[in-house]
C-alpha cells in the first residue's frame, strides 16, 4: 500500500496518522501536486492528494474515502466509535475539521497562487468567516466533550481536529487565536506528542 502526497497537506497527514494508529503498513511517497506534478500524474492522472495505491494497484482518492477502505482492512482496531451518540458526535467533529481544512487551504492558495492585484477581497472575507465558524464550533464542542489525547482513544474526528489546527497554525500563523480556542489548542499540543503524529511530521 502506497500513500502519495506531502505531509504538509492536512488531508494527506490525516490519512498517514490514521494508518499509524490502525497499524497498517504503508509506503509514503512525498510527491507534490505542484513541484512533482508529472511524477504524480504518472501514478494518478487526476493528481489529487492524498492518493492511495492499494495492494492490487487500485488508485483511491479523497481522504474520507481512503479511510473508509483502510478501516475495513483493520477490523481489530477502529477509529469510528461504536456507540451511536458518540459516532454522531465524531462525525460532527470530522465535518467541522475538514471544513476548517478546506477554508484554510483556500486562503493559503488565494494568497500564494493568485497575484495580489487579482485577489478578491469579498471572497477572502467569506472564506475567513467560514474558517472562523468551523474552529469556533470545534472549540465549543471540545469544551463540552473533552477529547482524550491517547493513541488508543483517537478517532476520525479527533485526528482531523488536531491536523486541522496544526495545519492552520503552520500555514496561517496568528490567523486563529489559540487563546480563544484553548481546548482545541491544548488537545492538539498533546496529540502532536503521540507516536502516530510524531511519525508524520507536517514539516
Amino acid at each position: 500500500m502506497q500513500l502519495i502526497g506531502m505531509l504538509d497537506s492536512p488531508y494527506v497527514r490525516r490519512v498517514a496518522v490514521s494508518l499509524h494508529v490502525l497499524q497498517q503498513p504503508f509506503e509514503h511517497q512525498s510527491l507534490s501536486v505542484f513541484s512533482t506534478f508529472d511524477q504524480f500524474h504518472r501514478i494518478n492522472p487526476v493528481v489529487k492528494a492524498p492518493t492511495l495505491v492499494t495492494g492490487n494497484g487500485t488508485v483511491l482518492m479523497d481522504s474520507t474515502l481512503i479511510l473508509q477502505w483502510i478501516e475495513a482492512q483493520a477490523p481489530a482496531s477502529q477509529l469510528t466509535p461504536s456507540v451511536p451518540a458518540q459516532r454522531l458526535h465524531d462525525l460532527r467533529l470530522t465535518g467541522l475539521a475538514l471544513a476548517a481544512c478546506e477554508k484554510a487551504v483556500q486562503t493559503v492558495y488565494e494568497h500564494r497562487l493568485r497575484p495580489a492585484e487579482k485577489r478578491h477581497a469579498p471572497w477572502l472575507e467569506r472564506v475567513g468567516g467560514q474558517l472562523d465558524a468551523a474552529f469556533a464550533a470545534l472549540e465549543a464542542d471540545i469544551a463540552r466533550t473533552p477529547l482524550a489525547a491517547e493513541q488508543d482513544a483517537l478517532t476520525h474526528g479527533s485526528i482531523a481536529a488536531a491536523v486541522a489546527w496544526s495545519f492552520t497554525q503552520l500555514l496561517l500563523p496568528g490567523r486563529v487565536d489559540a487563546a480563544t480556542h484553548r481546548h482545541l489548542a491544548a488537545f492538539t499540543d498533546a496529540a502532536e506528542r503521540l507516536p502516530a503524529f510524531l511519525a508524520c511530521p507536517q514539516t
